[in-house]
């Protein structure tokens, strides 16, 4: 098959989270597979050039319909560690994407716009035809509803359109000027709630909605995922789309790309090692506390990686960090936050543990330390109020760091509790809690911990068997060829 991904994301060159973590290892792994892949991304005047190989000019003038004019574009070609990628430069006074950063602009949703339609325009253009166009996240939704309403009577026709949600709260709102701009047009047609008509604001089109009525498929990264978005707050209000739909709605599981994620060959950390070998595990852990200016002492030591906003459980984290330190454990923390509030408490917290030789915190991030702290943590929490997969756990399971998760989305899906799940024990592999209160995680963190003092063979036996699962992108590669032939025949 031939797929081109559109997205606003792809790891490394442009990454801001683990959408770009799926662009990247879906689109290798259906590569591995035989298939043709091609991935097309904004040109940011901020991206990652050092991970691009032979950047060169695909297509010079790209003229893109915009309102009632048009915009060139040049369009770039490069690999991305092997993946074919495209980035499209609009020479344009909005200067779309030469700002600094990748978002956090006041007209995101017009900027993404524009990005969507030159995608399809030089897909129409240059004559490429794919099988299936996968679009990802709210930022490229608005593909699907041009592809079929505009681009199909132009040669398009025998495109299909797979569609993935990675974050729910996000789904891009906007007014009639967007309809106008794309050509799309048509206001009365549009703004009807049974294609794009947002439910709770009757004069906005939202985006994710019309991506949900007119892709052939819709996936969001979980199983679990896919029910909590239909049957609790965590839809943020497309349930009803969804259950109108459900017959092309599921939850496919990302993976985890273990070329980069992987203890026996991973570059970041000094002392490489497996399942078998948790003398070299050990080594890490003393290297991170030498890093982390922590003393060498028998006590387990806790991690948290990752993004510190309320979908993470904020008030969690900072909970665990100090029944980590009551329960005579060690604990460190990477991470930061987009709230300038959160960040500011977390600047508090290491300056008030600024000399405490048990904890260490790192406001920001440091992908070489994320590795390293992978390496030598014997556990890592993640205390997620909402989780529609989550990476962290399976880089943890990966590194034998034991997670202590809620039991929610895809921390449910992948994270079995050591002492109440109903899988064969060898299958077990963590911690879990349901209540997303101090008790809960209390309870969680005092096992694990328990654990590790009383029974650190049973400990290191857990730990193993997390490392013998295969979170890869092998199944849900398969899975995603497997809604590609279906919709393919429709």
């Amino acid at each position: 098959m031939y797929i081109i991904m559109v997205a606003s994301e792809c790891a490394p060159v442009a990454k801001v989270g683990g959408l770009g973590d799926v662009v990247f290892g879906l689109s290798r792994e259906l590569e591995i597979r035989g298939h043709s892949v091609e991935i097309v991304l904004p040109k940011y005047d901020c991206m990652r050039y050092d991970h691009i190989w032979g950047l060169q000019v695909s297509y010079e003038n790209l003229w893109v319909p915009w309102f009632n004019f048009h915009i060139r574009c040049t369009v770039w070609f490069g690999f991305v560690h092997g993946r074919k990628c495209y980035f499209i430069e609009p020479h344009s006074h909005d200067r779309f994407f030469e700002r600094g950063a990748y978002y956090g602009f006041t007209d995101e949703h017009v900027r993404f716009a524009f990005f969507s339609k030159a995608a399809l325009e030089f897909m129409l253009t240059a004559g490429k035809r794919p099988d299936i166009i996968h679009t990802h996240d709210w930022q490229t939704a608005l593909v699907p509803v041009m592809l079929y309403e505009i681009y199909k009577f132009s040669g398009m026709e025998n495109c299909r359109a797979c569609h993935t949600l990675h974050n729910f709260r996000h789904q891009g709102i906007a007014g009639e000027n967007i309809l106008w701009f794309t050509g799309l047009g048509r206001p009365d047609y549009y703004y009807d709630r049974n294609r794009m008509g947002d439910d709770f604001n009757p004069s906005a089109i939202n985006f994710t909605k019309g991506a949900v009525v007119y892709s052939n498929f819709v996936t969001t990264v979980s199983p679990r995922h896919a029910w909590e978005v239909r049957h609790t707050e965590w839809g943020y209000g497309l349930g009803h789309i969804l259950y109108v739909y459900q017959n092309k709605f599921g939850g496919v599981l990302n993976g985890l790309d273990y070329e980069m994620w992987n203890s026996e060959t991973d570059p970041h950390i000094p002392h490489r090692y497996g399942a078998g070998d948790f003398a070299g595990k050990n080594k890490n852990k003393e290297a991170l506390r030498a890093r982390m200016w922590l003393r060498q002492e028998k006590k387990p030591l806790i991690a948290y990686v990752g993004r510190l906003d309320m979908q993470k459980g904020v008030p969690l984290i900072r909970h665990a960090l100090f029944h980590s330190l009551h329960r005579g454990a060690q604990f460190v923390l990477l991470g930061a936050s987009p709230e300038l509030g959160i960040n500011a408490e977390f600047w508090q917290l290491k300056h008030e543990h600024n000399d405490n030789p048990d904890c260490h915190l790192e406001i920001g991030y440091d992908e070489e330390l994320a590795h390293l702290i992978y390496a030598g943590a014997d556990m890592l929490v993640v205390p997620s109020l909402f989780e529609p997969c989550g990476l962290t756990q399976m880089i943890a399971l990966r590194y034998g760091a034991v997670p202590i998760v809620r039991w929610v989305g895809g921390l449910a899906d992948t994270v079995f509790d050591r002492d109440y799940s109903d899988r064969p024990v060898r299958e077990r592999n963590g911690y879990v809690f349901h209540q997303a209160d101090n008790a809960g995680i209390e309870s969680a963190m005092d096992r694990a911990i328990g654990l590790w003092f009383d029974y650190p063979a049973d400990f290191r036996d857990l730990a193993a068997n997390g490392m013998h699962y295969d979170y890869s992108w092998n199944r849900p590669g398969g899975d995603y060829l497997h809604i590609y032939e279906l919709i393919r025949q429709k």
